[in-house]
């Protein structure tokens, strides 16, 4: 391990997040909230002074080796998270630490939780807002991903980087050359959030509204600018919004290969149970909430199973109101996610599948033990490598559940929180699963802000170990890593 290379990387990446934020400088500017922009834009000098003073520190890196690469990831992200509390604090917008930080991990890592209630949406800056917003957009695509494909400085060992960071079992390559293909990803990210925000201009929201919930959609966090979410705008709106998250679900990849093959997406068996399951869910919610009004039913059930299972979290109903089974069908989609390749958190359709699949062929082999069975997706065989991979990462998801779970009951416990034991797993499942609204009083009628101080720094590093899949945190804390 290279501490220098893995500081000089870190560095490069903590000092573009700090460039980011002269963004909302600009939105301040233009709302004239110049109390906010020099906020925001001391925070971009700090963030940008550190990284670069990182950076310039210390030597440029060779190639970096696989455990760096997740070094990297790993300490890029808290560092991120860290500094990305900085323009709350320093604005005002949210005094508390601990809320701060919370604040950022959702946005960063695209969870969509949020402390805010109805009164700060009130007061929040168009400055602030935005800053929310453009840390899901970044951290949806991947923030590290973005300094591959902009700085040639990080083209050398692109694919560790890249391969610790991405949302799925294995990054895609559309081209040879990895910095290519993230410049390529991010061209399409773009032009559909570009595209989402003239649809969404074109109904019931303002430019500034529509700018907002395109970065958030199209990012799968699920940040609003209204406390309503969502369900404050027309059924258009919403309809544009379910659209636009399905398509994020899917692989940004295949999106890119639409361009030349207008079928592909029906080709790849992955996309097609990736849309099975959410009208599956769509259908069974439309019919246990259906209200005699047709559209307004298949609406609410399609916006309900695509914000859940693509772990957007956008709200138009409060399903914490539901009945218990329809309850535990939600929690249930928090452990699904979309596409790999995709924006989307949780576990994801493709490793689900996988492991349906695997356990099928195992079932086979006890009955026919002389048998040669081969566990595939679609016609394509998957390597026994890809599948011990995958029920790896599936028993270390489950083993984070469980002790964020017991963590958080601690810690509520010992502060003299009173959430309850729904609260409790339901806000674990969606931190880890980057969802956003849980059930009861972390509902989408409810915020996080009731959770204890010590509460919010679990869920906050809960939401870090999602977005990253789990094993670059365990790698960056792993002392055989640091061991030269």
């Amino acid at each position: 391990m290279s501490f220098r290379h893995l500081l000089h990387v870190v560095g490069a990446v903590v000092a573009a997040s700090g460039l980011a934020m002269f963004l909302p400088v600009l939105v301040g500017a233009i709302y004239g909230e110049w109390s906010e922009a020099i906020g925001v834009a001391a925070s971009a000098t700090l963030t940008v002074g550190v990284g670069a003073g990182l950076w310039r520190a210390f030597p440029r890196p060779g190639e970096l080796t696989s455990r760096e690469g997740f070094a990297a990831v790993g300490l890029s992200w808290i560092l991120l998270v860290l500094f990305g509390a900085v323009p709350y604090l320093l604005t005002q917008s949210i005094t508390d630490v601990s809320s701060a930080v919370f604040e950022a991990a959702a946005g960063f890592t695209t969870t969509g939780a949020s402390v805010l209630g109805a009164e700060e949406f009130a007061s929040f800056s168009h400055t602030m807002f935005f800053w929310r917003s453009l840390t899901q957009w970044m951290g949806g695509m991947g923030i590290i991903v973005l300094s591959i494909a902009i700085l040639p400085l990080l083209g050398l060992g692109a694919v560790q980087l890249a391969r610790a960071e991405s949302p799925g079992p294995t990054p895609d390559r559309l081209t040879p050359r990895f910095r290519e293909t993230a410049k390529r990803l991010w061209l399409v990210y773009f032009v559909l959030t570009f595209v989402e925000m003239l649809l969404l201009w074109a109904g019931d929201m303002t430019l500034f509204e529509a700018a907002n919930h395109a970065l958030t959609t199209m990012s799968t966090g699920g940040f609003s600018t209204n406390p309503g979410s969502l369900g404050a705008y027309s059924a258009y709106a919403q309809w544009v919004v379910i659209a636009f998250m399905v398509l994020a679900g899917a692989s940004f990849a295949l999106h890119y290969k639409w361009l030349k093959e207008p079928l592909v997406h029906f080709r790849s068996a992955e996309f097609r149970l990736y849309l099975g399951i959410t009208l599956l869910a769509a259908t069974a919610v439309t019919i246990a909430q259906w209200n005699g009004a047709f559209e307004e039913s298949i609406r609410t059930g399609l916006f309900t199973a695509a914000t859940i299972i693509t772990t957007t979290g956008y709200g138009t109903a409060d399903f914490a109101l539901w009945e218990p089974a329809l309850q535990v069908g939600i929690v249930g989609m928090m452990f699904i996610g979309g596409m790999a390749g995709s924006t989307s958190g949780s576990v994801k359709v493709y490793r689900l599948e996988v492991l349906s699949v695997a356990s099928r062929m195992d079932v086979r082999r006890l009955i026919y033990p002389r048998g040669v069975f081969v566990t595939r997706v679609g016609k394509s065989p998957v390597p026994d490598a890809i599948v011990e991979a995958i029920q790896t990462f599936f028993l270390l998801y489950m083993f984070a559940f469980m002790t964020g779970t017991f963590l958080l009951s601690v810690v509520e416990w010992l502060s003299g929180g009173h959430l309850t034991l729904v609260d409790t797993v339901s806000a674990v499942a969606s931190s880890l699963g980057n969802v956003g609204p849980g059930l009861g009083e972390v509902g989408p009628a409810g915020n996080y802000a009731g959770v204890s101080a010590m509460g919010k720094w679990v869920l906050s590093a809960l939401m870090i170990v999602g977005r990253l899949e789990i094993l670059p945190i365990i790698i960056l804390f792993n002392r055989d890593l640091w061991r030269r």
